[in-house]
């Protein structure tokens, strides 16, 4: 087996919003060579949108990793996960939330912004974003992107999870919708009271490339600035493909160790027989 190994701890299936089942899943990361594939299942245990695993299908999913674990355990290792959403006194990625299944680890996300006036979804179409600034923030795109950031902060101070997913997925929809200046001052604060944040914290922060795979941008998240910060800030980082199909599973995950590179990682952490490890890039 070759020094570094060939990771992605963020994948979806049809458990939940993907489109192959586990199965298919696994024998692509083997046709792929990767050595560790970890499931990761949208998940706001226990209550469900249409993109996440119903409730009454969790235990199911984790059977069926476990068999498969099992079946391909000369081949590869699989991990069992959730990417488990954050929304406040409703669901929280911890442990103790989903001790009944036993995950070997969580992904912790912010995909929803709510207040008294309803909800929107960072990632979903642009339309829909801009029908949920205009309703909860009154088209205020700068209040909007600091309540993503707040609610990124206390996930954290609230969660225990091993991997933060797609820090700044706020970004998606700003391309089209230019709701806030990447390189103004505010937003940049914003980055390094984050990054201040995950220090406290024994977190890995995922390199995410699902937007590229997706063809939703030309660019993984986070953002080369974040990257910088994370860096200087001596956080461990590992790259993920948030697939949700077998056509995706391996996509752009030499743009992603470039962007480390050129950012000063010399190393990736890894997941593996229940410890984190720290690879050369």
């Amino acid at each position: 087996m070759k020094s570094t190994l060939k990771t992605n701890y963020h994948t979806h299936s049809t458990f939940c919003d993907g489109h192959n089942t586990p199965e298919e899943m696994v024998k692509q990361a083997i046709i792929d060579d990767f050595n560790i594939l970890g499931f990761s299942s949208h998940s706001m245990f226990p209550f469900a949108e249409t993109w996440h695993i119903a409730p009454r299908y969790h235990k199911p999913y984790i059977d069926e990793i476990n068999r498969l674990k099992s079946k391909y355990q000369d081949k590869i290792e699989i991990l069992t996960g959730f990417e488990a959403d954050f929304i406040p006194s409703l669901c929280i990625p911890s442990h103790e939330r989903f001790k009944e299944f036993n995950p070997d680890y969580l992904i912790g996300s912010v995909h929803f912004i709510t207040n008294e006036k309803g909800f929107v979804t960072v990632d979903e179409s642009a339309e829909g974003v801009k029908n949920g600034i205009e309703k909860l923030f009154n088209g205020n795109g700068k209040k909007f992107t600091q309540e993503y950031f707040y609610l990124e902060r206390e996930m954290l101070k609230a969660g225990d999870f091993e991997i933060l997913g797609h820090c700044d997925l706020i970004k998606l929809r700003n391309q089209e919708l230019h709701f806030f200046n990447e390189q103004d001052t505010w937003y940049r604060n914003e980055l390094k009271s984050l990054a201040k944040e995950i220090k406290k914290h024994d977190i890995i922060v995922e390199i995410n490339t699902g937007a590229i795979a997706r063809k939703n941008l030309n660019d993984i998240y986070p953002s080369e600035y974040m990257l910088e910060l994370l860096y200087n800030s001596n956080i461990p980082v590992t790259i993920n493909s948030d697939s949700h199909s077998i056509q995706t599973l391996d996509t752009a995950f030499d743009i992603a160790e470039e962007k480390l590179r050129k950012a000063g990682f010399k190393e990736t952490a890894i997941i593996k027989k229940g410890h984190i490890e720290m690879q050369p890039l």
